[in-house]
């Protein structure tokens, strides 16, 4: 039988092995997404990097922080300093190693063509920090059902 080796009444906890990468410069929205995850429950490792120029340094292991292997998703704000959110975004897709990642937006902006920019680089979702709620509620739910729900690449 192919499925002999399987444990089927283990449960499985592959959801917990996916890291949640923060990248957002302003520490009030940072600490508003941590506490939502906590208020939720979510155990689920979550890194946080202020702009673009830190996450590549964390995502490619080429600063002193430890690099975050796959399965990852990214919450990526877009006005950020040094290297914006959409340029971030154009760079991710450029590279071989990162392309497959796992992006959602979560900005300020509900501009048309920063949404129309977002999803033109493969963006899994564009979230409007204001439509979110005020404790990011519905957004730790959308996370919640998509690390149940999708499967990620093998590493």
């Amino acid at each position: 039988m192919l499925y002999e080796h399987a444990q089927w009444n283990e449960p499985m906890h592959y959801e917990d092995e996916v890291t949640i990468l923060l990248i957002e410069d302003d520490s009030i929205d940072q600490r508003a997404v941590l506490r939502a995850f906590t208020k939720r429950g979510i155990t689920n490792r979550v890194e946080i990097a202020s702009d673009g120029i830190e996450a590549l340094h964390v995502l490619r292991g080429t600063s002193d922080r430890e690099k975050i292997q796959q399965p990852y998703v990214i919450l990526l704000d877009l006005n950020m300093p040094r290297i914006g959110g959409l340029e971030l975004l154009k760079i991710l897709r450029e590279d071989d190693e990162l392309k497959r990642s796992v992006v959602f937006v979560l900005t300020s902006s509900d501009v048309p063509e920063d949404i129309r920019k977002a999803y033109e680089n493969s963006i899994s979702g564009y979230i409007v920090k204001e439509h979110v709620g005020q404790d990011f509620i519905n957004l730790i739910q959308l996370i919640e059902d998509f690390k149940l729900t999708v499967r990620f690449p093998p590493r």
